[in-house]
Parts: structure tokens; sequence; C-alpha cells
């Protein structure tokens, strides 16, 4: 039992790659926890958006994981 990891824009290059899966835990905090602390930190940033399944998150911990569940981390855009 897993779930998948995506990170996009410059937080590809905190995590060292672009995906990667680890096994199965209950939470996104839990997932955070599990992370080197680094990277944990960079994702936990105020600007930092979730979205599990495709959906985007309001609550970080709002949704229990399951297997095979998609977390990809955005990271804050910039424009003008």
């Amino acid at each position: 039992m897993a779930i998948n990891l995506v990170f996009l824009g410059r937080l590809e290059d905190a995590a060292g790659g672009g995906s990667r899966t680890i096994p199965l835990v209950p939470s996104i905090d839990a997932v955070l926890d599990g992370l080197e602390p680094g990277l944990a930190s960079a994702l936990r940033g105020p600007r930092v958006k979730l979205a599990v399944n495709g959906i985007l998150l309001q609550d970080k911990d709002a949704p229990v994981l399951k297997d095979g569940d998609e977390i990809a981390f955005l990271p804050p855009v910039s424009g003008g």
C-alpha cells in the first residue's frame, strides 16, 4: 500500500526529483513528518498548495489518505 507524491516547479529541485512513492500513511502531516527535514520545511511553506487526486485542498489536514492516492505539491506562482 502506497501513495504517490508529485513535486512541481522549484519543489522538484528541493525533492531531488519530480515524484516519489512512499508507504501509505493516514494524513498529510504524517507524509511531511516522514520526509527529510529540509524538504518538509519547504513543503509546509504558507504559499505551497496541495492537491489530492487532482483536487486542490483548502485545509492540509482534511483528507484521510488511501492506497494509490496522489498528492501534488504546487509552489507559489509569481507573475505580472
